[in-house]
């Protein structure tokens, strides 16, 4: 089955919001073994709405719509609806319950605007929200689906999860291909680098596809196949994962939703090490990463935020004549600040990260972007160089996604 997703709404065409809810449907659409060929957005303009819905229904087996289901005068995807398919709007008392319970609730009185939730499409099948005012539209016809959600994001996922995905499932009639995909999440390596590194893509895919998703914190290499019968296609990309190990394992730090902090977090637990965190140019980026996860105080011990030469002499007890003698920035710097934050803690490993990321405090042999990362424990204390871009915000980023990154190496014994 083939499908198509439609996001209407001006302040997504416009960029005010994200069109996340394209995201969501998609993947839980692909993980259902359903192919999604197109999605599009379209603002509130009733002449744009109805050409991409014959579009969409012309070329698809499934259209999903969000967005425009509200009761204010920008809310016109159902009087779209219903000239679309030559139907009419008609009172549905299940919903106009649902609709004052949503109130009742919330102990509000229900403004009469919102009567207007409870006219629906006579010809659709009504999907009930437990979570918001305006109720989800199912139409059949001439063997195709149209779908229509609410736009926000909250009810629009119940409905997906608990109504859509479990429907759209049974009617599924392609169940000899499965669709399986793999999100390998990589740092340290550029998406050019990478792709060089991976060499021939036709040799290593053999049909299937790949993308690289670049950002601030590294490559997420998606891979996607597509086989008749499901082991072929479990086979086929496990292969093809253990081929992209080989040549770039180092690199690949998790897979799917796992966060560098969170692989972190899991190794010094397994290893049973304390951490504690000495940060200069990325103020404190790194501790709130460590922190975000749950559990992390069995192996974070402190972070201290040393932003001042001042604070890296009277907390970190770094050398005062030899912090003016080579700078704040710099790798001397780096080492006695990561030996200082783990001796005044007591902890296993210290970690320290200082930098200029700018715009402004480069000089002729320190450019915006350079930053130094050190590592101590107590036997060795290793410091490396790293050279970023010229955004500050991209450069904290940047920076907090490298020492983490090396403290990871660092805990696997990779170089």
């Amino acid at each position: 089955m083939r499908a198509q997703i439609i996001t209407i709404g001006d302040e997504i065409l416009i960029g005010q919001t994200l069109n996340t809810n394209a995201a969501y449907i998609g993947d839980a659409l692909t993980k259902a073994q359903i192919s999604v060929v197109k999605t599009i957005v379209v603002g509130d303009d009733e002449t744009a709405i109805l050409e991409e819905f014959k579009t969409s229904f012309d070329r698809s087996d499934i259209v999903i719509v969000t967005g425009g289901l509200g009761p204010t005068h920008d809310d016109i995807t159902k009087s779209c609806i219903v000239k679309f398919f030559n139907s009419e709007l008609v009172h549905h008392e299940e919903v106009m319950q649902d609709v004052k319970n949503i109130f009742l609730r919330r102990g509000r009185k229900m403004p009469d605007v919102n009567k207007a939730q409870a006219l629906v499409p006579k010809i659709a099948r009504i999907i009930r929200n437990q979570r918001g005012t305006a109720p989800g539209i199912w139409i059949k016809k001439n063997k195709k689906i149209f779908i229509s959600l609410p736009g926000v994001p909250h009810e629009m996922k119940a409905m997906i999860d608990n109504d859509i995905i479990p429907e759209l499932t049974k009617l599924n009639k392609n169940k000899d291909m499965f669709i399986k995909l793999k999100n390998l999440l990589i740092t340290g390596i550029g998406e050019s680098a990478l792709f060089e590194l991976l060499g021939d893509i036709g040799e290593l895919l053999h049909g299937s596809r790949m993308a690289f998703l670049p950002s601030q914190f590294g490559v997420k290499l998606r891979i996607t196949v597509e086989e008749a019968g499901e082991e072929v296609a479990i086979n086929k990309l496990s292969e093809i994962e253990q081929k992209i190990r080989f040549k770039a394992g180092k690199y690949i730090y998790g897979t799917e939703d796992e966060t560098l902090e969170g692989v972190v977090g899991r190794l010094l637990n397994e290893r049973g090490l304390s951490l504690a965190v000495a940060e200069s140019c990325t103020g404190g980026m790194i501790s709130n990463r460590l922190t975000n996860i749950p559990g992390s105080s069995s192996y974070f011990e402190r972070g201290i935020i040393s932003y001042s030469n001042v604070a890296k002499v009277e907390v970190l007890k770094v050398n005062e004549d030899e912090l003016i003698q080579n700078g704040a920035v710099s790798p001397e710097s780096a080492k006695e600040m990561a030996e200082g934050v783990r001796s005044i803690s007591g902890t296993d490993i210290g970690l320290s990260v200082t930098g200029i990321l700018g715009p402004a405090g480069a000089t002729k042999d320190k450019p915006v972007g350079l930053v130094y990362i050190g590592i101590c424990d107590d036997k060795t204390c290793m410091v490396e160089q790293f050279f970023f871009g010229e955004d500050r915000l991209l450069n904290k980023d940047r920076a907090s996604q490298a020492a983490l990154d090396m403290l990871r190496r660092y805990l696997l014994g990779i170089s």
